[in-house]
């Protein structure tokens, strides 16, 4: 016999309906007080047997839809409210959470099915219960309602033309101020007559702009916004309501469709600049650089109608869609940093997606989990998801496993609001609570804008091949602006004449720009530095072209310097372990120990900070170190508070920040190299792990930081520390795929290095932050190498001399009878070698930089050589990576045209290292023979069977 009402088990719902239920069928089956309970109710309310009723489907006109239907009551009174006020307040909770699953969000769709938790009857509501009046606060509602009229609420705020999901933020007072916006206007906002106009304008913008270009340029791929153009009024409105907000900068960033739309009616590029593009009539400006128009970027002033100025950025974007993210994100950071808005307010960051890559690119949560971490925060960034349902010819249903494109987003505690983008009046409505939520939480939004995409991927593709009933239907649609000129017409707010001479100026300013593009007197816009580089002093271009700048420090001011980082507060216990590292760095300071890795870099960060240079370091694990060897922030060992040495030095420093980043290399390193992209005069870092996961951010390198001067003549000064070599830890930590970067190499645009010493890493870091020339540098730091005493740098070494991009043999043989060129911790192996074999005949150099790479300076150090000896160049690594091929293509097979070069390194192999310790060994062993002896690659050694040892 199930249990008594006075069981705990009332509370729960399901188990009550399903004893309701049973005492339908045989009253006798449930316990007697709830027999007594079903008859009579509770302080004498009933409870009405369920009869369920089908809603009707949701209308589809677009303005004044029609809500489902609501049964009406029986003549039948039937009963009291007061037990029913549980039932009430969770179909109230049932349509905040799940109102969205029926809202008409599709423009072209089915309409959804109701579930069962949003039908009243479910709950046992039927007849005169409809007309009942309840107690209405639950609903933001200031006197009580019927349940009719709080069906008409509910379905308005969460199932018409917006579908809201929020519920699963924690804060009960986010929910609560995100019920109050909406429930109280039934999410609809009251438009003005001159702001109807104002989107309506904004609209035939959009429409005008590309049916021109596709009439006026036949069969060019625009990769049209046709289908949401609802876009170009939300960014309006956005640019608007963030001025209002004290917003001074936006910083955009977005893929390919619809980019020409936004740059033009947003940005503010030149339409006759876009048609000179498109006629691509200046060929000898981008022989073998440049980029297509769909993927160039470009920067304004926007004046709102209050005459606020907001400075616009949109970021250049390669093919890579969502890769842009954090790269503009990490724009806004560093604007704020810069005027110091701790605040977060006068930047903000916006980006527009597409649905079908925001739900397949794992960039996107990379990016996302940087939103509320202290490093990274920006105060809050609009998401706009342009939605058409579609990824290139992949639906939904093949394109992701989850119901919405956005459903990644709700990791964070915000919410996503799901929009028609056939109602931009609606559209407007997201727009303005979402910016007003920014505000007040200073956490991202999103917006999720459906619609369509009228044409192809592009305009050459068909789409009807994959999609034969979708486009019959998109083809029967009319344009969003004309659905919205027949719904003004309704009420009075524009007439046929006005918006056709709206339509009509539009096409004459666009045949006048296309005119201008056309005139032999064109003279395409000068390809200059903007926005801060236009003040500054740095530069890019040939490396040959660039003043050496003193890198040297006084040794008063290092010891001084080096003192004061190992003072701690009075009240700080540093961990036991680290005392011996403090008292060693005094030992240095007083010249009585050499300077080892840790010591220099953070001489090279505190020298800079002291003289005002900016310093931005983030990585995983960077505040330690990877190797435990950097400690630049350093944890209490009783409070558990943190003390960062390098942020106290002068009261008038510069700011030094050191960041652990999440485990993330693509997201972290495009934050980063947005960083550097508004912060010319800071040295901005980013350290991975180990080098070998730096091809985690392949696309990051490769489509921006390679290549992005090329492309788009935008520089930048990031810089990338990336742990390599080889120490028998196996295939993912040895190498940081030194041939990778080799590679991109070209028209000096980027700096690869591998130091050999501290000094030299001192001397490296400070020149790439003194120079005015403005290139990313790739640093090969050593691991084991941080702790070799042959490895170390007097302090002297610091106080004089510069980076030396080679380093001859400092105790050459007399007469040389070979020449071995290396880098990093194989000069020491190879010099340990040298001396346990005493050949003394053999001299050994170092190159520092391999790009730009200045041959020169090798026929200096080979002058000692008889004609005929030989040149090795010996690596780690297997053959078929390192730094070989690059020389051997720069060099040739002799050097000077006398000595004869060839190489000594691992077999070839498809993967870097072996994962044998012992087997690393005996490959070590050989390189270091052959290196001295006859100069051929090691054989890979043969297991029995003639099968080859992968376990080389």
């Amino acid at each position: 016999m199930p249990e008594s009402p006075t069981s705990p088990h009332v509370l729960n719902l399901a188990y009550v309906e399903a004893l309701h239920a049973s005492f339908v069928r045989d009253p006798g089956s449930v316990h007697p007080e709830w027999q007594h309970y079903f008859r009579n109710g509770s302080n004498g309310d009933c409870w009405p047997t369920p009869t369920r009723t089908e809603a009707g489907p949701p209308a589809r006109s677009l303005f004044n839809p029609p809500l489902p239907a609501v049964p009406s009551p029986p003549h039948a009174d039937g009963g009291r409210t007061g037990v029913w006020q549980d039932r009430i307040n969770q179909l109230i909770r049932a349509y905040r959470v799940r109102g969205h699953l029926i809202a008409n969000v599709h423009p072209i769709g089915s309409t959804p099915p109701m579930p069962a938790e949003l039908d009243p009857t479910f709950y046992g509501f039927a007849g005169a219960d409809f007309d009942r009046v309840f107690p209405s606060e639950t609903l933001q509602h200031p006197g009580p309602l019927t349940l009719r009229q709080m069906l008409e609420v509910l379905r308005n705020t969460y199932c018409r033309y917006i579908g809201v999901q929020y519920m699963h933020i924690g804060d009960l007072g986010v929910r609560r101020w995100l019920q109050e916006r909406m429930e109280t206007t039934q999410n609809r906002l009251q438009l003005s007559r001159e702001m109807q106009e104002r989107i309506f304008a904004r609209l035939t913008d959009a429409v005008i702009f590309e049916e021109f270009v596709r009439k006026k340029f036949l069969g060019a791929k625009t990769f049209s916004l046709e289908g949401c153009e609802s876009l170009i009024p939300l960014l309006d409105l956005a640019i608007e309501k963030a001025g209002d907000q004290g917003v001074r900068e936006i910083v955009m960033g977005m893929a390919h469709r619809g980019r020409l739309s936004v740059l033009a009616n947003i940005i503010g590029k030149s339409p006759r600049q876009i048609f000179r593009e498109f006629a691509d009539e200046d060929p000898g400006l981008y022989e073998g650089r440049g980029d297509v128009k769909y993927h160039l970027g470009h920067s304004n002033d926007w004046t709102t109608c209050t005459g606020r100025k907001v400075h616009l950025s949109l970021c250049f974007n390669p093919s890579h869609l969502e890769f842009v993210n954090p790269v503009a994100l990490g724009r806004v950071r560093a604007k704020q940093d810069r005027v110091g808005d701790v605040g977060r307010i006068t930047c903000m960051g916006l980006l527009i997606h597409g649905d079908a890559a925001f739900a397949g690119e794992g960039i996107v949560q990379e990016t996302l989990n940087l939103s509320q971490l202290p490093a990274y925060t920006t105060g809050g960034t609009l998401h706009v998801i342009v939605n058409n349902q579609i990824g290139f010819t992949t639906p939904p249903s093949e394109g992701r496993s989850c119901l919405y494109a956005t459903d990644v987003a709700r990791m964070l505690q915000v919410p996503v609001f799901h929009v028609n983008g056939e109602d931009p009046e609606a559209v407007a409505q997201c727009l303005n609570v979402a910016m007003d939520f920014r505000r007040q939480f200073k956490r991202d939004l999103f917006i999720d804008m459906f619609g369509y995409r009228r044409f192809g991927h592009n305009e050459t593709d068909e789409p009807s091949f994959t999609q034969p009933t979708l486009y019959r239907a998109i083809a029967r649609r009319q344009p969003v602006h004309q659905a919205y000129l027949d719904h003004l017409l309704t009420q009075d707010g524009l007439t046929r004449k006005e918006a056709g001479a709206i339509a009509a100026r539009r096409r004459r300013h666009l045949e006048r720009e296309l005119s201008e593009a056309r005139s032999e007197d064109y003279q395409p816009p000068g390809e200059k530095l903007r926005g801060i580089w236009s003040r500054s002093r740095f530069h890019g271009g040939d490396e040959s072209t660039v003043k050496e700048v003193a890198t040297a420090v006084k040794p008063s001011r290092l010891k001084k310097l080096l003192l004061q980082l190992t003072e701690l507060p009075v009240d700080f216990t540093p961990h036991p372990k680290l005392e011996k590292g403090r008292k060693s760095w005094k030992a240095m300071a007083a010249g009585e120990e050499p300077l080892d890795w840790a010591a220099a870099e953070t001489l090279a960060c505190a020298t800079l900070a002291t003289d005002g240079v900016r310093i931005r370091l983030s990585g995983q694990d960077s505040q330690r170190g990877t190797f435990s060897h950097r400690h630049a922030v350093l944890h209490d060992y009783e409070g558990g508070g943190i003390h960062a040495p390098l942020q106290h030095l002068d009261r008038d420093q510069a700011p030094v920040e050191i960041h652990n980043s999440p485990l993330s290399e693509a997201g972290v390193l495009g934050f980063e190299y947005g960083f550097s992209l508004d912060s010319p005069d800071a040295l901005v870092l980013w350290e991975a792990q180990f080098g070998d996961f730096m091809n985690a951010a392949q696309v990051i390198i490769d489509q921006f930081i390679a290549s992005a001067e090329d492309k788009w003549r935008r520089l930048s000064g990031i810089v990338l520390l990336l742990p390599h070599g080889f120490e028998g830890m196996g295939p993912e930590h040895s190498s940081a795929r030194l041939e990778r970067f080799l590679v991109l190499c070209a028209e000096h645009n980027l700096q690869v290095t591998q130091p050999s010493t501290p000094a030299q890493f001192f001397h490296l870091l400070r020149r790439q932050a003194l120079r005015q020339w403005r290139k990313p540098l790739v640093v090969l730091t050593p691991k084991s190498m941080l702790r070799l005493r042959e490895a170390r740098s007097p302090i002297g070494e610091l106080a004089r001399g510069h980076f030396q991009r080679v380093i001859a043999d400092p105790d050459p043989p007399r007469k040389p009878a070979r020449a071995l060129l290396c880098s990093g911790k194989l000069y020491y192996e190879l010099v340990e070698h040298r001396e346990a074999q005493k050949r003394h005949d053999v001299a050994i150099h170092r190159i520092e930089q391999f790009y730009p790479f200045q041959s020169g300076l090798l026929p200096e150090l080979l002058k000692p050589l008889p004609e005929g000896a030989p040149v090795v160049w010996v690596q780690e690594e297997p053959v078929n990576m390192g730094a070989w091929a690059f020389l051997r293509l720069r060099l040739g097979e002799t050097l000077s045209g006398k000595h004869p070069f060839s190489v000594v390194a691992r077999p070839e192999s498809a993967s870097p290292a072996s994962g044998s310790a012992t087997a690393h060994k005996l490959e070590q062993q050989r390189i270091l023979a052959g290196a001295f002896g006859k100069a051929t690659q090691a054989k890979p050694k043969r297991l029995k069977g003639g099968k080859r040892n992968h376990a080389r």
